[in-house]
């Protein structure tokens, strides 16, 4: 029987595979604040940068489903210390790149790395608690997965302020070399890990290219769509039919093959696929909601990238609080469903507060809200990373998290997608219906406009050139309105978002633990 890990031992796993976690999840946003700075240093352009979050993303987003296959097949702990010690050597590398698309391949190869980070640790964590003890799990594994992302903007906005962008990535190094030792000395080989037997495990090609096509079609779609104008773009319409066609081809490959990649009857657990369900929404709702944060402290309130980051440690230290206080009522028998409701409603709120700031709130106005999305952050993580698993044997269980894992991701995207092209949309139209107002028909718009031109005539400049300044002034006013407005409406309709799919909720059921989970739980142990 193989014991499960005690004392000092255990939360050494625990603490190495939430920092796994979290390497991960900060390097999916810490390089969005440093694309000016590695544009500017590598002599590209902000459009050809933004390759170097694009080229992550689509890594991570076809390793991710694939993590229950190639754990299966090379062990989990070989396949996971080596996912840590590729994310490693990449992240070096990346900080050594002297070109863009140098950075950018590099950049892909730490995609590659880091996909294995996210299920693959929940699932080590899961094996390292007892079957009662999951809630308590799924609270740790929560705290990496909002407090991952919430760091990375904070950290590079840290570094691009005092340091060179490479910093970056190097910081991953030590961390990752110690992690890799910690993985190698405390983590053990599961009992089926010693005699694998590679040559009887069918390799799902035909699917894995699926997969990658589908994939990978997708999230350039989502990451590119709006920069290259959605369809107007001939590659943009290609790509779509292309992900189409492979997502459906590989919906009907892996339901009928014997050995698939992706082991998709596993969502014939309902409690699995309304959960992963809520967990795409909750993606979406969440990446939404934080893309649009930053952008309005930034553009309207004049914060830097480490005043925006630092504003957010609140909310992030309230998650971290809250989370095993939400394990804990889940172990005591409170319903998920009324947890899981609580959170899209808290969500709701914070984005419905936010959509009545203005440019002169304080940094008290912020703070509440912010704690409330924190709140709201450990009402939703936890019990739908628990009700992911429940009734899940455990041979089930790494293809459901890769599953799970893979569509928050993949809300994530659609969420920053969406929300990217309805801002870009929405700015138009309000500066469109602005502009009538600072006309010359408008005498308000007139006299404010030769109140400036006076004022810099007064200091000096020549009257033609006062003139010319004080009309960028008057467009830079109504642009910055236009964005207001913008943003004002992006948080609203966020919050009208998690509203709408509250009558979810009533598909969701307390699942406890099968006993066909149990039954394959304890032939496991063994």
């Amino acid at each position: 029987m193989t014991a499960k890990p005690k004392g000092l031992a255990k939360w050494i796993i625990v603490a190495t595979v939430i920092s796994a976690t979290m390497l991960e999840l900060i390097d999916t946003t810490i390089v969005n604040v440093a694309l000016s700075q590695i544009s500017g240093n590598l002599g590209a352009t902000i459009e050809d940068a933004s390759w170097v979050i694009t080229a992550y993303a689509i890594a991570n987003v076809i390793v991710i489903p694939m993590t229950g296959f190639l754990a299966s097949y090379f062990g989990r702990k070989n396949y996971y210390l080596t996912s840590i010690l590729i994310f490693t050597f990449a992240s070096y590398m990346c900080g050594q790149s002297g070109s863009l698309w140098e950075l950018v391949a590099w950049r892909f190869l730490q995609g590659v790395g880091g996909g294995a980070l996210l299920s693959t640790s929940q699932s080590i964590l899961f094996d390292t608690f007892e079957i009662y003890e999951r809630p308590t799990a799924s609270a740790i594994f929560g705290m990496g997965v909002i407090i991952g992302p919430t760091v990375g903007p904070t950290l590079g906005g840290i570094i691009v302020d005092n340091f060179h962008w490479s910093l970056i990535f190097d910081l991953n190094v030590p961390i990752g070399i110690i992690a890799a030792f910690l993985v190698f000395s405390f983590i053990d080989k599961q009992p089926n890990e010693y005699n694998i037997n590679r040559k009887a495990i069918k390799i799902d090609y035909f699917g894995i290219l699926l997969l990658c096509i589908w994939v990978g079609s997708l999230q350039y779609i989502l990451e590119k769509g709006q920069s290259e104008d959605w369809f107007e773009a001939t590659h943009i319409t290609v790509l779509t039919v292309a992900a189409a066609v492979a997502f459906i081809t590989f919906i009907w490959w892996e339901l009928r093959t014997d050995a698939p990649a992706v082991n998709l009857h596993v969502l014939k657990n309902r409690t699995l696929a309304i959960t992963t369900l809520l967990t795409f929404i909750m993606g979406m709702g969440i990446y939404c909601s934080m893309f649009v944060y930053p952008v309005w402290m930034q553009r309207v309130m004049g914060y830097t990238p480490t005043l925006t980051g630092e504003s957010l440690f609140p909310g992030a230290i309230m998650a971290a609080i809250m989370m095993p206080m939400v394990g804990k009522a889940i172990q005591r028998g409170v319903p998920p469903k009324y947890l899981i409701t609580a959170g899209f409603l808290m969500f709701a709120i914070f984005c419905f507060w936010m959509s009545a700031a203005s440019p002169d709130a304080g940094e008290m106005f912020f703070f509440w809200p912010l704690l409330l999305r924190g709140i709201g952050s450990a009402m939703l993580s936890v019990p739908l990373t628990n009700q992911a698993v429940s009734g899940l044997t455990p041979r089930e269980m790494p293809q459901g998290i890769a599953i799970n894992n893979m569509l928050r991701q993949l809300g994530g995207s659609f969420g920053i997608a969406f929300m990217n092209t309805y801002v870009a949309r929405q700015y138009l139209e309000h500066r469109t219906q602005l502009l009538p107002y600072v006309g010359p028909d408008s005498p308000v718009a007139t006299e404010r406009l030769q109140q400036m031109g006076n004022a810099l005539a007064a200091k000096g400049m020549a009257v033609a050139d006062a003139h010319r300044a004080s009309l960028s002034m008057l467009d830079g006013l109504v642009t910055k309105q236009a964005y207001i407005l913008t943003y004002l409406d992006a948080f609203r309709i966020v919050g009208i978002f998690f509203v709408c799919v509250l009558p979810l909720m009533l598909f969701v059921k307390k699942r406890n633990l099968s006993a066909d989970a149990m039954k394959e739980a304890a032939e496991h142990a063994h």
